[in-house]
């Protein structure tokens, strides 16, 4: 084994590429090999021009490696050539088997770290001005994944929509109808969403609406996964903040 043998889990943030942190960039600098995600901004690389890089995402169901692959490739990179850095979208420890792959590498007697990453579930939202708590609005808030492993939608979200909290979905897009159905079961037609698609990327979309119209938005603006969802009263701030900038111009001109 290498006497550096070592795997470091980052979260490279939402997207933005000046959404990562210092020490991330720093161990991106020292790295060996970087196994990257497909949520992963491209430019991150950059920080990592003498370590061999190496795509392990998953989208749409299309798999460049299995997870066990990944496992082996970590291991194997880890034992020849050093420091690894597995290099993850958001927070490696939100929804992102950072955790898994540490214990996979530890029990191979690979040294492990973790580095935090700024995780999209709250960072997405803000960068549209939608905060996840607001006083009068939110005392809490909820962050579920849409689909479970199982592919099936979860049992977490049918507690949330009883809940006065913010909810905020990842993964969610195709199970958007059966969350809207939950919903609308609790009488919440009138609850303010926002789904935002590539959020903080030149490539970000938002729909706004409410449980009753949001269906109707997606297929208007044709949004798509990557996307988030966000239900709750908090969407008004971003409503609010709009009318302000609007009447704002109005003025000025």
């Amino acid at each position: 084994m290498h006497r550096d043998a070592k795997l470091t889990v980052i979260g490279a943030g939402p997207g933005d590429p000046d959404l990562i942190t210092l020490k991330a960039i720093k161990a991106l600098e020292e790295a060996k090999v970087v196994l990257y995600d497909a949520l992963v901004n491209r430019q991150l690389l950059q920080y990592a021009k003498k370590a061999e890089q190496i795509f392990v995402g998953k989208r749409r169901g299309c798999y460049t490696y299995q997870q066990e692959q990944i496992n082996d490739l970590i291991i194997q990179r880890a034992t020849t050539k050093g420091s690894v850095v597995r290099l993850k979208g958001g927070d490696p420890f939100v929804f992102g088997r950072g955790a898994e792959e540490m214990e996979f590498a530890s029990k191979h007697g690979i040294q492990v770290a973790m580095v935090p990453g700024i995780s999209s579930c709250i960072s997405v939202p803000a960068s549209q001005n939608i905060p996840v708590t607001k006083r009068g609005s939110a005392e809490s808030f909820w962050v579920i994944t849409g689909t479970t492993k199982e592919h099936k939608l979860s049992g977490d979200i049918h507690l949330a929509a009883k809940s006065s909290a913010t909810v905020v979905i990842l993964m969610g897009m195709s199970k958007l109808a059966a969350i809207v159905s939950l919903f609308k079961k609790e009488k919440k037609e009138d609850l303010p969403v926002a789904i935002i698609q590539n959020g903080t990327t030149d490539k970000e979309k938002i729909g706004v609406g409410t449980v009753g119209t949001i269906e109707s938005v997606v297929a208007e603006k044709e949004l798509a996964n990557p996307a988030i969802i966000i239900l709750g009263d908090v969407v008004n701030h971003y409503n609010s903040l709009k009318r302000i900038k609007q009447q704002l111009n109005l003025e000025l001109v």
